[in-house]
């Protein structure tokens, strides 16, 4: 199990000092919520701390819509003030005692990865793939660090990225 102090690089931001005015749409889903919204939480503060603009929030029912919800937010942003230099996209399945979390876990994983290579920006998957509910608290503020605010940080880093290569 990965260690929020075995990615200590990801969590320096010092490099982030010199962006401004980043902009980042973020999509959720509805279904379990308690945890999404931590998981929003914790990126918009440090959004927020970082100046950055969330040009819009999309909600979806659960984590398998997620990649169509990017896709056409994408679509509908494009070439408008409001165009997002990165997508966060948030949710957590939690395993049940059926297949359907392998299905769903692959299906949102193998959707954002496409959306990573055929978008012009990056996707930052924000969705939690988890046993059992206690290990969501362990992931947002416990020993494996806060994965809203990790994704936060992911997203702002690679607009750096992209800008710097443009």
């Amino acid at each position: 199990m990965a260690m929020s102090n075995d990615s200590n690089s990801l969590m320096n931001t010092e490099a982030l000092a010199s962006l401004t005015a980043a902009k980042v749409a973020i999509i959720y889903t509805e279904w379990n919520d308690s945890i999404v919204s931590k998981l929003m939480d914790g990126c918009t503060r440090i959004l927020e701390e970082f100046g950055a603009v969330v040009t819009s929030k999309t909600v979806v029912p659960g984590a398998f819509e997620l990649p169509y919800a990017t896709k056409k937010v994408w679509e509908h942003y494009q070439g408008k003030a409001e165009q997002p230099e990165a997508i966060i996209v948030f949710g957590a399945v939690i395993r049940g005692g059926t297949p359907h979390f392998d299905y769903v876990s692959k299906a949102v994983t193998d959707g954002i990865l496409q959306l990573n290579i055929n978008l012009p920006i990056p996707v930052i998957f924000g969705v939690l793939t988890l046993d059992n509910e206690p290990q969501a608290w362990e992931r947002l503020g416990g020993e494996h660090g806060h994965k809203g605010e990790e994704a936060a940080i992911a997203a702002l880093k690679m607009i750096q990225v992209s800008r710097g290569l443009q």
